[in-house]
């Protein structure tokens, strides 16, 4: 965990130029499905926070990964998740397909629901 990365323009800095371009979509899909949330840098990766954490991405060498932050939340999804590598809590995507816009979207509004749903938590 890198701990000298203190904001999301930073860490996509230091990604290669075709993992930029795969992180910056995903950043702007999930500001877009989530209005209000605030960007912030957790476990040394982009996240963003509304009333607690609500996803992660990070990117890698040979792909991108996605965390929903709910693993109950990757299991309900199996369906709609098997054409990609998934583990309890992430989604990793290849590099040179398209980023899954609506996949993400849908994924990062259920996160909304759920946080909203819960009492507020304390910044």
């Amino acid at each position: 965990m890198d701990t000298s990365i203190k904001d999301t323009g930073t860490y996509l800095s230091l990604q290669p130029e075709n993992v930029q371009i795969k992180l910056e979509k995903l950043r702007q899909i999930i500001k877009t499905a989530a209005p209000g949330a605030e960007e912030v840098i957790s476990y040394g990766m982009p996240a963003f926070r509304l009333n607690g954490m609500l996803v992660y991405f990070a990117g890698f060498k040979n792909h991108y990964s996605f965390f929903s932050g709910n693993s109950s939340l990757i299991a309900t999804m199996a369906e709609e998740l098997k054409d990609y590598k998934t583990s309890k809590g992430t989604i990793q995507f290849e590099l040179d397909k398209p980023v899954p816009v609506a996949l993400i979207k849908k994924i990062v509004k259920a996160r909304v629901m759920e946080n909203l749903s819960r009492p507020k938590k304390k910044q």
